[in-house]
């Protein structure tokens, strides 16, 4: 028993003296962790400083269902078409809205719809924004203003003027973020810029030109639908079937009457992007913080190290 205890003895004794000794070991390398941990921190000033003030637009929207009422009664109808062996055209669904989320992810909504409505160096040459002015200023050695040329070094697959996959790539990583609460069903898109004005301009472009998309395709549908019903009314000699292509040719119509009048035809705005007064992004204190932790960690490993790897080796 005795044994024992003086087993337990020695070793709370061992833990102490090793917890001294590395306390001793620490306050010996204090100005080695105080000079390395203010470099870092200095390091994170700097660099914080150097980063460009970041906006984020948000508008918070909800999926319109429009045209999904007569839809349904066109599916119904389309039923009725079908025993009189008429094979009608759909003329549009009520999935627009999940559809044009990833619509708007992809390379050929941002070629055909994006790309051509904004003004390319603001996404792939901007440096910095002028709040005084209201103006973007532009990396010298990517585009020059003098000019409005492109003047950037590349090398293939890129090339002198920025391709639209490559701006793609640049517009889906660094500026638009698009996300679904799958409660309510709010979708909320947000758009990055070092411009706010820019910001909230492309927000509103994007929503803007999704619809339009949507309307003028299923415009075309209704309107193919509707050439095919007047068709079939004048082709048959059936009083039935023409009063069933009376009904279908009449929610058609309503159907097209709903696409036209509706200016927000996928998404409509709970909360419309806002010109941000205030950056998002970056978040310097943040930065400033975690390089002194970084530093003060790196600080504490290189003191160990040279006490016990080198003053070891001396000995």
């Amino acid at each position: 028993m005795q044994e024992i205890n003086t087993i337990e003895g020695s070793n709370d004794s061992d833990v102490e003296i090793d917890l001294r000794e590395l306390f001793y070991v620490l306050l010996s390398g204090k100005w080695i962790i105080f000079s390395v941990t203010a470099f870092a921190s200095i390091i994170g000033v700097i660099y914080s400083l150097l980063l460009p003030n970041i906006y984020e637009s948000k508008a918070i929207l909800v999926p319109m269902d429009s045209t999904s009422s007569i839809s349904k009664a066109l599916g119904s109808y389309s039923g009725l078409a079908g025993l009189a062996g008429i094979s009608l055209p759909s003329g549009g669904d009520e999935g627009n809205s999940a559809k044009a989320m990833q619509k708007i992810s992809t390379l050929s909504f941002f070629e055909n719809h994006i790309l051509i409505n904004i003004h390319l160096p603001d996404l792939m040459a901007v440096k910095s924004w002028d709040p005084k002015t209201n103006t973007v200023d532009f990396d010298e050695n990517i585009y020059d203003t003098s000019t409005n040329a492109w003047v950037r070094d590349y090398s293939y697959p890129q090339q002198k003027v920025p391709s639209a996959q490559e701006s793609f790539l640049v517009f889906k990583t660094k500026h638009i973020t698009i996300n679904e609460d799958k409660k309510t069903g709010f979708i909320t898109l947000s758009i990055k810029h070092q411009s706010p004005f820019i910001a909230k301009k492309w927000a509103e472009l994007i929503v803007n030109e999704v619809n339009s998309y949507y309307r003028q395709k299923d415009k075309l549908e209704s309107e193919k639908a509707l050439k095919f019903l007047n068709q079939q009314i004048s082709m048959t000699s059936y009083s039935e079937i023409k009063q069933v292509l009376a009904k279908l040719l009449q929610e058609e119509t309503k159907k097209l009457t709903l696409i036209e009048a509706n200016q927000f035809y996928v998404f409509d705005y709970i909360d419309p992007p806002a010109l941000m007064e205030l950056k998002s992004e970056p978040k310097r204190a943040l930065i400033c913080i975690l390089m002194a932790l970084l530093g003060g960690m790196l600080s504490v490993i290189l003191v160990f190290i040279m006490h016990y790897v080198f003053n070891n080796k001396t000995v």
